[in-house]
């Protein structure tokens, strides 16, 4: 018996996402009796009911490009811009899934994508979801789509770098993408041969930086690349982060409440500026010349690689099998060099970061790499 199956991207693009959706539709035509429907721009897509047919015409010849066919975007279904006001669309969006004779909704993208589905499930509709992010950082899962690629292009830029940091003899901070996680900055840093490598995970301190960079002065090194991941923070401002964090906590009326509130507001305006900060304060230190740079959405744009090509359709073929095995509730996980559906309270509403013993970060020290916190 033919299942009907309803397919949307959401969230930030990333490459891969087209082999996902190839992988998911190209098995439905060949192995399975399933006809797909994709909604486009993400859940807004599935409130208006924008969609198309996804055959073989349709998905010919997308395994290469980057971003996605289907089109993205944040929206959530919980709350929602319609009539002028903020509302609760997902009845909407159930009688979208009716209107179609869906079976399932898969939805493709990252922990908000995750969070969004699983609203979704709560009103009784089948959904499977698809990991994909830059940052990787979804739970219960070993890696994302998308970061493969991503992790190229960041190495490639700090490749790029050295030439320049070299000539002139100077500091430069290449400001590298992870929300609040340190793979991406972590994993290119290394492979890139960044000299300092500043992730979430661990608070660095500018003074620990500047006497390393002045120690590879002193050895004959006049030049130092400082990765720092965009989530990165200073002690002093994960103790003022904590402070805050609390104070909201325990605040005892609105008043304070609102104080703290915008104090928060102030902070997290302030961090903004982190990377640039740093950049002066190093300058500052060390009397060396400092520069920065964000290669930004670069990141997650152009041709994925092919390991994400590869993992694209790898999970999107395991999110057939799963349709036909009638598995859902669950996002397609990757594990070792296996796919295994896992359900999706154990993702929703978590964050894999990376582990302060991992062998990324002891790789890292061991080749005399400073992390800022003045360990080796």
């Amino acid at each position: 018996m033919t299942k009907n199956v309803g397919v949307l991207t959401a969230g930030g693009d990333t490459p891969g996402l087209n082999a996902a959706l190839r992988g998911l539709g190209k098995s439905a035509m060949y192995k399975y009796d399933l006809q797909l429907t994709g909604f486009y721009d993400g859940f807004r897509g599935l409130l208006h009911d924008r969609s198309v047919m996804l055959d073989d015409s349709t998905l010919s010849g997308i395994l290469t490009i980057g971003g996605t066919i289907l089109g993205t975007s944040r929206d959530k279904p919980t709350k929602m811009e319609f009539g002028g006001k903020m509302q609760d669309m997902r009845d909407a969006m159930v009688d979208t899934y009716h209107k179609h004779h869906l079976d399932v909704l898969v939805c493709m993208g990252g922990g908000g994508t995750h969070k969004n589905a699983y609203s979704l499930a709560e009103k009784g509709l089948n959904v499977i979801t698809l990991p994909k992010t830059i940052d990787n950082d979804i739970a219960n899962t070993d890696i994302t789509l998308g970061f493969d690629t991503a992790l190229g292009i960041a190495t490639d830029a700090i490749d790029r770098l050295h030439s320049t940091a070299h000539s002139h003899h100077r500091i430069i901070l290449v400001e590298i993408m992870g929300h609040n996680t340190g793979w991406l900055a972590l994993g290119s840093g290394i492979a890139g041969g960044a000299d300092v490598i500043l992730i979430p995970e661990i608070p660095y301190d500018e003074e620990f930086i500047a006497n390393a960079i002045l120690e590879r002065s002193r050895s004959g090194k006049h030049f130092s690349i400082v990765a720092i991941s965009e989530g990165a923070v200073s002690k002093a401002a994960k103790k003022r982060e904590i402070q805050l964090l609390g104070d909201k906590g325990n605040a005892k009326d609105k008043k304070e409440k609102a104080k703290v509130k915008k104090a928060l507001k102030e902070f997290t305006e302030k961090q903004a500026t982190r990377s640039q900060d740093l950049s002066h304060k190093l300058e500052e230190l060390t009397g060396l010349e400092s520069r920065m740079t964000i290669p930004g959405y670069v990141q997650r744009g152009g041709t994925p690689s092919a390991r994400d090509r590869l993992l694209g359709s790898m999970i999107g073929g395991s999110a057939a099998d799963a349709i036909v095995q009638g598995k859902y509730g669950v996002m397609i996980s990757i594990k070792g060099q296996e796919t295994k559906p896992v359900k999706l309270e154990t993702v929703v509403g978590k964050r894999k970061t990376v582990p302060t013993d991992h062998l990324w970060i002891e790789t890292a020290r061991r080749v005399g790499t400073c992390l800022g916190d003045g360990k080796f």
